[in-house]
């Protein structure tokens, strides 16, 4: 049953409308107003079409109570608010908790991953549309442009990384991941071994009678990251203050790193542990001779700086110089993270216990210096082998006394 009441304000008429709902329930409310012109006659009767409309919409559920439209609103925020496609998701959670622990350098390249090879691809998809086959064509398709296999793998961890996300946080009912496979080698491609990660001995022995004819800052840099086996980013955080010449130690104490958003940045060491680690007096002859050169054109609290500047040297030219001693000298596969493998391979083959090395290079876990540099080669099975016989020949020499 309809109750209405006539009202005047401002010069204008209207009827308040009410609508009951029920004992106890609010009545549902509307206004109808009494346009100029009209008669007593023709506004009642606009009056009374007006309200069997509003009845009609009442039983067809199209007009809600304040209450009824406050409920509604609120699940449309509920609705609005959840996450459905692919690159909300990625976006709104995955980086978001993601970048609470990552590096810059690390979060730098996840987002280049999303934007450039997942989200243009599978972004404006819902995430429970998802299925294995759409993201194994997506990762076969990148490995069919030429990418190398780590790369691959890299971008099929991201995957793994989002959908299982979503899966245990029930943004999804499965992960489909789960049944799509690690990514092989193409039948081109030869991955290397962990014995191509690193140098031997005698290639060693060459690449240091070729950095004698490089620049000095170039012989300091190449000695101390083979001498010390530490990465490129903390030898180029290193600082005079750093160095110990007397003692010959030097503390790592910070990392540089670099990404084109925020350029040449400081960061913690890895495991966010400083060490210590002593050098030879090759190195510590260098370091001298740099330090003198360095003061003679400028004095920069940093041992690698910019030429003709107090500013540290990026991180990024190590590897470019790197390249064009690689094609200068004939060395294959030459970085920096090389000679860093080389000396923990080294030093394992020739005796040095895992813990030592693993402390010397920042791996809080020898299972990592296990799994990265602890390859058999041809000198160390034969060490292996002569171990042995020597035990035996031992043995048997006391049993004949």
């Amino acid at each position: 049953m309809a109750y209405t009441k006539l009202y005047e304000k401002d010069g204008k008429r209207y009827w308040r409308v009410e609508i009951s709902r029920g004992r106890g329930k609010a009545n549902y409310s509307t206004r109808f107003y009494w346009e100029d012109g009209w008669s007593k006659r023709t506004a009642e009767r606009n009056l009374n079409k007006f309200i069997r409309d509003y009845e009609r919409d009442i039983e067809d559920g199209k007009i809600l109570s304040r209450s009824e439209l406050k409920e509604q609103k609120k699940q449309e925020e509920i609705e609005k608010a959840k996450i459905k496609t692919v690159s909300q998701y990625a976006n709104g959670v995955f980086m978001a908790i993601k970048e609470t622990t990552f590096s810059e350098n690390a979060r730098s390249s996840y987002r280049m991953f999303l934007d450039n090879h997942i989200l243009p691809k599978i972004g404006n998809m819902l995430m429970t549309d998802i299925t294995p086959a759409i993201l194994t064509k997506l990762i076969v398709n990148f490995q069919k442009s030429g990418y190398a296999h780590a790369t691959c793998v890299k971008l099929y961890n991201i995957l793994n990384g989002i959908f299982e996300m979503a899966f245990l946080d029930d943004s999804i009912p499965v992960n489909p991941m789960a049944k799509v496979k690690r990514p092989a080698p193409r039948k081109d491609e030869t991955v290397k071994q962990e014995a191509d990660k690193s140098y031997t001995v005698e290639e060693l022995q060459y690449i240091l009678s070729c950095v004698e004819k490089e620049s000095l800052k170039w012989q300091v840099f190449i000695n101390l990251a083979l001498d010390t086996g530490a990465r490129k980013g903390e030898i180029c955080g290193l600082q005079w203050k750093d160095i110990d010449l007397k003692n010959q130690i030097i503390h790592l104490r910070r990392n540089l790193q670099y990404t084109p958003e925020m350029g040449i940045y400081e960061t913690s060491l890895k495991n966010r542990k400083q060490r210590s680690i002593d050098i030879g007096a090759d190195t510590v002859n260098l370091l001298e001779r740099l330090r003198n050169e360095q003061a003679e054109e400028h004095l920069s609290p940093w041992v690698f700086s910019q030429d003709k500047s107090n500013l540290p040297m990026s991180p990024q030219t190590p590897t470019r110089y790197f390249k064009k001693f690689e094609k200068k000298y004939g060395v294959k596969d030459f970085h920096p993270h090389k000679l860093r493998h080389s000396f923990a391979s080294i030093a394992i083959t020739e005796g040095a216990d895992v813990v030592s090395v693993a402390s010397r290079l920042g791996h809080s876990d020898t299972a990592v210096t296990l799994r990265m540099y602890a390859h058999a080669n041809e000198e160390s099975i034969r060490r292996a082998g002569q171990t042995a016989r020597d035990a035996i020949k031992h043995a048997s020499g006391e049993n004949n006394k």
